[in-house]
């Protein structure tokens, strides 16, 4: 009688790589976020600028490059009760319902009228702020799909104190269209207001090497998981798209393991590539 062969576990790669998790997971927070490039230390101080003179900052970057990781790491290091943070991804709502959202999430009853609703955001803002000396941080997120009416409203909203004073840092975070918009004459009063602007771009070479290097040694391996070879390939696939390293590193580690393989190399890559569903514009 034949002995039937025993499959090796796909979910068992981590135990031969010495993994403890994925090692570019997209919950990466704190030790396990790679922050070391420019435009994210520049990031860094933008916010910091914000939090210690609160205004209105402008996070830009192509799908997957790590825009919304990185803000959020950077809240996650936040304490509290120093800083409310209130993050919305509901853009593509009317701007009534973004303001009662924001209503929501400040624990207020929303009024059903524009102006009281104003007013009520508004006081409780101020009162976090000085009252409780709290910090208010809104953040915005896929603000591509803010309407043109939002975008004109909320520079009225951003007045305070007859535009003596800002209440909050108000992060509106979206895909470089988003900037465009921003650079029309219809919104140049908001412009005006803008005390913060980063753009995240791909990584370059190096920096996406050591992005990977670090997943890896976060995620408790010290030895190297990619050939040479195989690294300069996730790297060119990915055109230093984070996004779609994380998925490809994953399948390929899962495809060396299949392999009984203990090193990635260029045919694992390469096979991860064909059979990973991408869409046509990561495809190499």
């Amino acid at each position: 009688m034949t002995k039937p062969t025993t499959r090796l576990r796909p979910d068992s790669y981590r135990q031969r790589f010495g993994l403890t998790h994925h090692p570019l997971p997209r919950a990466a927070a704190g030790t396990s976020f790679f922050c070391q490039t420019r435009a994210l230390n520049q990031l860094e101080d933008c916010f910091q600028s914000l939090i210690e003179e609160p205004g209105l900052g402008v996070l830009t970057a192509e799908a997957g490059v790590g825009k919304t990781a990185a803000i959020r790491n950077i809240c996650s290091q936040l304490p509290s009760p120093d800083f409310r943070v209130i993050y919305l991804c509901n853009t593509a709502a009317s701007p009534f319902d973004i303001y009662r959202s924001l209503a929501l999430e400040l624990g207020l009853s929303p009024a059903h009228r524009k102006s009281q609703l104003w007013w009520a955001l508004k006081t409780e803002l101020v009162r976090l702020l000085d009252e409780q000396h709290t910090v208010p941080i809104i953040v915005l997120d896929e603000a591509q799909h803010l309407s043109d009416v939002f975008l004109a409203d909320l520079s009225g909203f951003l007045n305070f104190a007859f535009d003596t004073r800002s209440a909050a840092a108000l992060w509106l975070v979206g895909l470089p269209s988003l900037a465009q918009r921003l650079r029309m004459q219809v919104h140049a009063p908001l412009a005006s207001r803008i005390a913060a602007q980063v753009q995240l771009s791909p990584l370059e070479r190096d920096d996406f090497k050591a992005l990977v290097e670090h997943g890896i040694k976060a995620a408790g391996s010290r030895d190297k998981l990619l050939t040479d070879s195989a690294l300069e390939q996730l790297f060119r696939v990915c055109r230093g798209i984070p996004r779609i390293a994380s998925r490809l590193l994953r399948a390929a580690l899962k495809e060396a393991h299949a392999r009984n393989q203990n090193l990635v190399d260029d045919s694992a890559l390469k096979a991860a590539v064909e059979t990973l569903t991408l869409t046509e514009e990561v495809k190499p």
